[in-house]
């Protein structure tokens, strides 16, 4: 399904199921009701392959917003810094973009569908409450930059399952010391 922008991955689950008066039916991975793109569901028989495609590396092209830095990591969140952005040269990005490439740690953002207790990260933030999260390992495959045009960057991403976008897009915004926050994002592949 290509999911359209405001829709929860559940959400387009669901109407794929009753348009299609399935039994069973499972999504691949979810994507936040901010991106766009390939959302895999699998009906009847086939929700026993929905593991292979979860565990499957992930392709994705997203637009940041440099300078400003939001609660949530995207543009839904209330803004927390803002800081200029300064001439950066594309020779400048670029290179800090390849030190994001192979495999990085990754600290899970509180806006996520990690449970901790049974309960979603994101349930938590929302009432205030911030747990520690142990940092993961992803690999970033490829990184490439498609645009730099003043305070936006749009990029090509390639890396494996479990990796947060929106945590790569600010980590990326601290390399470059203006902080930054996702705009738009599409899962590709």
């Amino acid at each position: 399904l290509d999911k359209p922008v405001g829709w929860t991955s559940n959400a387009a689950l669901q109407a794929v199921k009753r348009l299609y008066q399935a039994q069973k039916a499972g999504h691949t991975g979810s994507l936040d009701p901010l991106a766009s793109g390939l959302l895999p569901i699998c009906l009847g028989e086939a929700t026993k392959l929905s593991g292979l495609l979860l565990n499957a590396d992930k392709g994705y092209r997203f637009t940041g917003r440099l300078g400003v830095t939001t609660t949530t990591g995207d543009a839904e969140g209330e803004i927390l810094v803002t800081r200029p952005v300064g001439l950066l040269s594309r020779e400048q990005v670029e290179a800090v973009l390849r030190r994001f490439t192979g495999p990085i740690q990754q600290t899970p953002p509180m806006y996520s569908a990690i449970k901790r207790d049974g309960q979603p990260l994101y349930k938590l933030a929302r009432k205030g409450i911030e747990v520690e999260r142990a940092p993961r390992e992803v690999t970033i495959h490829e990184l490439r930059l498609l645009r730099l045009e003043g305070e936006q960057l749009e990029c090509e991403l390639r890396c494996s399952k479990g990796t947060y976008v929106r945590t790569l897009v600010a980590d990326l915004g601290e390399a470059l010391g203006c902080g930054a926050h996702i705009v738009a994002l599409r899962r590709t592949a």
